[in-house]
This record gives C-alpha cells, structure tokens and sequence, in this order.
C-alpha cells in the first residue's frame, strides 16, 4: 500500500499537497484500489469555492460511483484534463498523473484536521 509520506489525508480517502495556499486533490492508492478500474472522473465544480466536507465531483468505476469530498473550503482552480481521455490514469498513478484538482484555500487551519500517513494508514487498517 503506497502511503506517501507527505502528504495529508481524509478520512474520505483523498489525499491533499500542500504548496503555499494551493492544494492538489486526488484519491488514494486504497481508494483506487477499492474502486476497482475507473472509466470517469467528473468535476463539475471548476472556478466554484467549495466548502469542507462538500461534494466537489464524482469518479465511476466499472461497478460504482462515488462522491468526491472536498479537503478543505476553496476555490477549484484547476482540473487535471487528462483525466478525461485517460481516467485510469486514477489507477495506475494516483499520487502524480492521477490528481484530480487543484484548490486555492483560504483557511489554512483547516489542514489541522487532515490525517498525516500514519494516521491514516491506521485509519485503512481499521
């Protein structure tokens, strides 16, 4: 199980990169891995702020949908296009070519309530 170890985490299972006040948004090695193989990811929430905790769009998989949960409250800046000719890009690099959006947070004392890597790797262990 690839758990980076610098990046933050949900208990929703995305992870978060933190770079000054911008965030990279994807979903985690577990996420995809439990997913099973993506065929789509929608965004439909591009230049839109959206608040912690709220749906910021969807990836479907051969079996499932499932909601996306925004992080932390901001602004969606950025949506990695290549996700929609190449979503499974999800499955086989989620930490790189896999993200999903990118977000211009204004409360940086949201990020307290991330999970680091070894808080969530407990979290997937149960």
């Amino acid at each position: 199980m690839n758990i980076p170890s610098e990046l933050k985490y949900t208990k929703d299972h995305e992870w978060i990169k933190i770079e000054g006040n911008i965030a990279t948004v994807g979903i985690t090695d577990f996420a995809q891995g439990e997913l099973g193989d993506i065929v789509y990811v929608d965004v439909d929430t591009l230049d839109d702020t959206v608040e912690e905790g709220e749906v910021f769009g969807s990836v479907e998989a051969v079996k499932t949908v499932s909601d996306l949960f925004m992080p932390l409250t901001g602004e969606v800046i950025e949506f990695n296009e290549t996700l929609e000719d190449d979503p499974e890009l999800v499955n086989t690099d989620p930490y790189q070519k896999g993200w999903m959006i990118k977000i211009e947070f204004s409360d940086s004392s949201q990020i307290e309530n991330l999970l680091d890597a070894e808080a969530y790797h407990q979290l997937i262990k149960g």
